[in-house]
């Protein structure tokens, strides 16, 4: 490969990064059974059982809410609630129980995850608080974790992330999933760091919204780079992203300008730095 092909590769992976990190921010049906084929495999019933009946009832009505995911095109601002996944998004908002905490996650090799997890074990076992919620604002290059591998493999996402990541990891079921869920001790169990996944946190009751911003300024920085397998228009490139999200992620209008509505709604702000 001669010097000039290897600074065009360098130079179209960093502005496909720099891209998705541009925002600081039945289909329903479908969403709802690849979810419920993963709950099966992560065993989810008993991953939530420690937590509160607030939060297995939300997380239960969450299953049930459409998600939108059957787009041809998709406009740059999103005007109209039918949009997005409005009715998830709303329930999110209209949870009674609590504490709340909303995480602005953005970096996809950082450690989000593993904080939230954290969060997740301090607020439920050693404060008491079954009823904890977690939503996680995904945006920024973490929103990579939040398509499914079928994007991750059609667009080359491994390259773009610079060879950290071989595939969508982060979505991976790991054996400690498995792990006796009645020893909260165990450091190689589901509630350890060698647990951490956002398929796993899922089954804890952590929430996922999803960054229209963000799939759209990704879009447009893959067809700045050439990345175009099938000649799509800008609107039809993000559409196809918002339709391979993962099952269970909430499709926000954009996940920076609702923060603010989640911390009306008493949600507490973090941020993983």
């Amino acid at each position: 490969m001669s010097q000039n092909e290897t600074h065009g590769r360098a130079a179209n992976r960093r502005d496909l990064l720099r891209g998705a990190g541009l925002s600081l921010g039945a289909v329903g049906l479908a969403a709802a059974s690849a979810r419920s084929s993963q709950a099966a495999e992560t065993g989810s019933s008993d991953l939530i059982a420690g937590t509160g009946a607030t939060l297995a009832a939300l997380t239960k009505q969450l299953a049930a809410l459409p998600r939108r995911r059957q787009f041809s095109t998709v406009p740059m601002i999103l005007t109209e609630p039918a949009q997005w996944d409005s009715e998830a998004l709303n329930a999110v908002l209209a949870y009674r129980g609590g504490p709340k905490q909303v995480w602005d996650n953005t970096d996809l090799a950082g450690p989000w995850l593993n904080l939230m997890r954290n969060s997740l074990n301090v607020e439920i076992y050693a404060w008491k608080h079954p009823d904890f919620l977690i939503v996680s604002a995904t945006h920024a290059t973490a929103h990579l974790a939040l398509y499914q591998q079928a994007i991750w493999d059609k667009y080359k996402l491994t390259a773009i992330t610079g060879g950290k990541f071989a595939s969508n990891t982060l979505i991976d079921v790991p054996p400690a999933a498995k792990g006796s869920v009645s020893d909260i001790q165990n450091p190689a169990g589901p509630f350890s760091p060698a647990a951490n996944s956002i398929t796993v946190l899922q089954q804890r009751g952590v929430v996922f919204v999803a960054c229209h911003n963000a799939i759209w300024e990704f879009s447009g920085a893959l067809l700045k780079a050439g990345n175009n397998p099938d000649g799509l228009s800008h609107e039809a490139l993000a559409a196809e992203l918002t339709n391979n999200l993962i099952p269970g992620a909430i499709l926000s209008p954009g996940t920076v300008g609702t923060i603010p509505e989640l911390q009306r709604a008493g949600f507490h702000y973090a941020v993983a730095a």
